[in-house]
């Protein structure tokens, strides 16, 4: 038996789309996906860190004194992530987590010497991670690509202030609990 045509013929594609695996979000997922997956493995093994501690302690080593919220922003988690992962690195003996001076109910994050040498660590492994990375290009593509996400960052920043979301509530809940 033959399925019973749509009284509604479903609308073509435009002839100008572009093959979901050559758009920019599909491509930087990937690149992500799959440097990711080292970086999972040489966390631990080169700084005793899980990757996301590991990856909040060099952020809060690069911008400190930093606050549980400016964490968050700097990392790309959301506050409770930030929250829970700063947490981890005081208990670790990594982090120091003083009152801050103007609000009384915020914390300031800053690295304690034990820290700052596993920061060293994690941080020669960023770079050399990058290097591995970026291997393919030389250092004209790589500075001019570095210009580029420059510009996308900058642009997509904008974007994100000047109108909401378009992402319901709970879809943006359930895509932090991924990050």
């Amino acid at each position: 038996m033959h399925p019973t045509p749509s009284p509604h013929p479903t609308a073509k594609a435009p002839a100008l789309q572009v093959a979901l695996d050559r758009t920019l979000t599909y491509r930087l997922h990937q690149l992500h996906k799959l440097t990711d997956a080292d970086s999972h493995a040489a966390y631990p093994e080169h700084t005793g860190l899980y990757m996301s501690d590991g990856r909040c302690l060099t952020t809060i080593g690069t911008f400190e004194p930093l606050s549980v919220k400016a964490l968050a922003e700097k990392a790309n988690l959301n506050k409770a992530q930030a929250s829970r992962a700063a947490q981890a690195l005081v208990d670790q003996g990594l982090v120091h987590k003083a009152d801050h001076p103007g609000d009384g109910r915020g914390v300031v994050l800053s690295l304690l010497p034990a820290g700052r040498l596993v920061f060293e660590r994690a941080m020669a492994l960023v770079s050399q991670r990058n290097a591995h990375i970026l291997a393919c290009l030389n250092g004209q593509e790589q500075a001019l690509l570095s210009d580029l996400l420059d510009r996308l960052i900058g642009h997509a920043k904008q974007g994100v202030t000047a109108k909401k979301s378009p992402i319901s509530p709970a879809a943006q809940a359930h895509e932090s609990q991924k990050a």
